[in-house]
């Protein structure tokens, strides 16, 4: 949260149905995929965050989120869902498991800066669908991509200091307030 309003979003935590009645975005955040889509049925939040999506709300999928938000996951458990929100699909945990998390500089598409990337647990890009642009790779994998409003990382840029994907999701919370005006 602190991301986003550090790029001039009021970020608040939705965690009911009602909450997202009022959200010009949403941000699906990295944790476990599993006990999300846990706390998703348990609250009943599939179907509005969808609603959501389709009504013109922009989403940032980080990590986990990035899971949740694909179109599949390639090595889910029995019954992983996903949110289908874009067409990707994500390996899980594909660079390995916690103590293989680690630090990259990664070059971000359209950017002459490298963008450091958090990777904890991180899944990667699979497949990308014919309107995904990729933004980012890492060891040959997709790590960061785009689809309509919909932007993914397999990363953590909240924790660093770096704000460019937080800028580009808050100035398509800003296009879809305009266009909803």
């Amino acid at each position: 949260m602190r991301a986003l309003r550090e790029v001039g979003l009021d970020a608040f935590e939705a965690r009911l149905p009602r909450d997202l009645a009022g959200a010009d975005g949403l941000v699906i955040p990295g944790g476990e995929s599993t006990t999300m889509w846990k706390l998703i049925d348990a609250y009943e939040l599939a179907e509005p965050i969808r609603e959501r999506h389709a009504a013109g709300a922009p989403v940032f999928g980080t990590c986990a989120g990035m899971i949740v938000v694909a179109a599949s996951a390639v090595d889910g458990l029995p019954g992983q869902r996903t949110l289908g929100l874009i067409d990707i699909d994500v390996r899980r945990n594909a660079f390995g498991r916690q103590v293989h998390s680690f630090e990259a500089e990664l070059a971000l598409r359209d950017d002459p800066e490298p963008l450091h990337g958090v990777f904890i647990r991180a899944p990667w890009i699979e497949r990308a669908g014919e309107g995904v642009d990729v933004l980012a790779q890492h060891a040959g994998h997709p790590v960061a991509a785009r689809e309509g409003s919909v932007l993914v990382t397999a990363f953590h840029p909240e924790l660093t200091d770096d704000r460019r994907l937080h800028r580009r999701f808050a100035d398509r919370v800003c296009a879809a307030r305009e266009v909803a005006a």
